[in-house]
């Protein structure tokens, strides 16, 4: 009967655990959402700010690569650094994504952009919610997805030579597919992850559910830019 009730507990534990780390995943990516969004509302509504991003190309390039800097960064020293750093330089990034992502205030109109933004939501939530509970294991798709990223980067920059309408549709179509399938794998790579610590809630947890929920912010951006190209409606 001890034994029981202590295998009782400790599966209680471990499933406590469990929840607050998913919680803290899906916190934090919410939470740099809000930041994005708002930091995009301000500078597209800030002429100076604008003038300065956008009116030179070298602030535009230096604001790129701090971004590639900070993920390549955070990812490189996530177990060196406090988990309060990581989470300040998490916060950083979303502000800096916000700035760039400002110009698509500009160029669509905010009633595409609010439903591109629904749509977004809801095929992210589906396919997040699938790659947790399905028992089918996701891991095989991961270097399919990843050759289908690189392939998908590299006919983007191609296309920033050949300005082709076309290509530029298909790869907004292809970069919706890839997303929506790195979504679901994400999620159950994250909730494999977090069921290793079992049922500590410590600071390594705490980074590795940190970590979860950048992978899982870039997968919504990269998920609306692609699908902002298909759904939205250009200002006049």
């Amino acid at each position: 009967m001890g034994n029981f009730i202590e295998t009782s507990q400790e599966q209680f534990d471990v499933a406590s655990a469990q929840r607050t780390l998913f919680k803290n995943v899906y916190a934090w990516m919410a939470l740099a959402l809000v930041v994005t969004g708002l930091t995009a509302y301000y500078v597209a509504n800030s002429p100076t700010i604008l003038g300065m991003i956008f009116g030179s190309g070298a602030a535009l390039i230096g604001l790129c690569i701090a971004q590639f800097a900070l993920v390549i960064g955070l990812s490189a020293a996530i177990n060196k650094i406090s988990f309060t750093a990581a989470g300040i330089m998490f916060v950083v990034y979303s502000i800096l994504t916000g700035i760039t992502l400002s110009s698509i205030l500009l160029v669509y109109t905010s009633e595409s952009v609010a439903l591109t933004f629904f749509v977004t939501a809801g095929t992210f939530g589906a396919m997040a919610l699938y790659g947790t509970v399905t028992n089918k294991d996701l891991s095989g798709m991961g270097s399919i997805l990843f050759m289908a990223l690189i392939g998908l980067i590299i006919a983007s920059v191609a296309n920033w030579f050949f300005h082709s309408s076309g290509l530029a549709m298909i790869i907004s179509y292809a970069g919706v597919l890839i997303f929506v399938g790195l979504t679901a794998y994400d999620a159950q790579k994250i909730k494999n992850m977090l069921s290793v610590y079992g049922s500590e809630v410590n600071e390594a947890s705490m980074k590795i559910a940190l970590m979860g929920s950048l992978e899982l912010y870039l997968d919504f951006i990269n998920l609306f830019l692609h699908l902002i190209r298909i759904l939205g409606s250009r200002r006049n």
